[in-house]
């Protein structure tokens, strides 16, 4: 019984939860802050997430006559309950250590899939022209990227576990306490590589500029969430804003997870994600374009795709 109450708690409350719903709404308001100062406009208040979130809360969702309403409904419920599950599944070094009845990296590696595969179902359940194109280009992202991912996630994995001996361990757990032994991953030049793969990853997996065409709001209207409004459309909204915190999480713990133990160690890992989210998504999408549906899909099949491989290849031999 008391483990179950943990696992609720690590779920709903820390650091899944209200917890990673916050933090990432937070994250969400300083992006658009620091986007805005570097086109030099003021830009919204660094709590405006939070106030779309209460003002779409308080709002009707209108389910089209075209559209499949429990598909319709359910699709971003389900998206919101597994990024939580994914969030608790991530250590933060000496504050929370995930239980092995969660899963490891595997069991994340799926969780991540769950946001792109609700929005495709959302863009095909809504009835909506603009909703289908969303599903497509949505489905030909994911494929393209998915590899480079899974490729770099197995070199971490490789590493860690020929370092200890094991062979390969998928236990997020093990892979940060290896690298508070020997050492962040970021410093070792066999992982540059996959590093640089990941860095490539993040803006695809999460939709922003120059990877944003599922959504592209010039050409189809935000495609798959055209349709949605009220509670629904902020249960997106707040999908997109824990997501954002579990694959930055991801990349620290797969490359840079040394911290301090206690709140230290937290405060640490908050100062982390904000470096990651400004370099790796502020920074590139107030200074690049969107690309071509077609030029996204080759991008990830040449240069991350190589990088991946590459590193791989260094995990192994090196």
């Amino acid at each position: 019984m008391v483990d179950t109450i943990i696992l609720l708690a690590a779920v709903l409350v820390f650091p899944g939860g209200l917890f990673v719903l916050a933090l990432g709404l937070g994250l969400k308001g300083v992006d658009r802050r620091i986007a805005a100062r570097l086109q030099r406009r003021v830009g919204p208040p660094l709590l405006q997430p939070f106030f779309d979130l209460v003002k779409l809360a308080g709002k009707r969702t209108l389910v089209p006559e075209d559209a499949c309403a429990p598909v319709f409904l359910g699709a971003p419920l389900v998206g919101v309950v597994a990024m939580m599950v994914a969030a608790a599944l991530i250590p933060i070094q000496g504050v929370y250590t995930p239980s092995p009845i969660l899963g490891d990296l595997l069991v994340l590696f799926y969780l991540m899939v769950v946001p792109a595969v609700v929005l495709m179902v959302a863009g095909s359940s809504s009835g909506s022209p603009y909703g289908a194109i969303g599903f497509s280009r949505e489905m030909t992202m994911m494929l393209s990227y998915e590899v480079p991912i899974v490729l770099v996630v197995v070199a971490v994995a490789l590493r860690t576990g020929m370092g200890q001996g094991d062979g390969i361990t998928f236990s997020l757990t093990e892979i940060v306490h290896y690298q508070q032994i020997h050492g962040a991953f970021l410093l070792d030049p066999a992982m540059w590589p996959a590093f640089l793969a990941f860095l490539a990853f993040l803006p695809a997996n999460l939709g922003i500029a120059p990877f944003d065409i599922p959504e592209a709001e010039t050409e189809v209207l935000e495609g798959p969430l055209l349709e949605y409004s009220g509670p629904a459309l902020g249960l997106f909204k707040a999908m997109a804003a824990i997501k954002t915190v579990v694959v930055l999480s991801l990349g620290i713990c797969l490359f840079l997870p040394n911290a301090p133990d206690g709140l230290a160690g937290l405060a640490v890992q908050i100062l982390k994600l904000l470096v990651v989210m400004t370099i790796g998504m502020t920074l590139l999408r107030v200074s690049l374009g969107r690309m071509r549906i077609d030029q996204g899909f080759a991008f990830f099949l040449k240069l991350p795709m190589a990088l991946s491989i590459a590193g791989l290849a260094a995990a192994a031999l090196v």
